[in-house]
């Protein structure tokens, strides 16, 4: 049904930018129509961590490690949730996920971002 995937990672230095990408397939509905969408992250032996979260309204959650420069936002036309980072730190390295909510929660797969010199 639902399918979420992500792109646009990589391998950058720190403070260069990189714009992720969550594609929304297999629906048939606009990405507005989701009560909620969010990115996570997830280092090597760490947790699952919230980057941002955006509420069908447009409300938007940053992590405070993302406040000031991670910004997210939706194309309807593409169906497309982005996440647009910059100044990134090594620290920033992680597996990124999008998901999002309506009536089940939905994950996608994970695009890999590392930061390092």
């Amino acid at each position: 049904q639902v399918q979420l995937v992500e792109s646009g990672g990589g391998s950058v230095q720190p403070g260069e930018s990189l714009r992720l990408s969550c594609a929304v397939s297999g629906s048939d509905f606009n990405i507005f129509n989701f009560f909620g969408m969010a990115w996570y992250r997830q280092a090597p032996g760490n947790q699952r961590e919230l980057v941002v979260s955006i509420t069908q309204k447009g409300t938007t959650d940053y992590a405070d490690f993302a406040k000031g420069r991670f910004t997210i936002s939706r194309d309807s036309a593409n169906n497309t949730l982005y996440l647009q980072m910059n100044s990134l730190k090594p620290e920033d390295t992680a597996v990124y996920y999008c998901s999002a909510w309506r009536e089940e929660g939905y994950w996608g797969q994970g695009t890999q971002v590392t930061v390092s010199s």
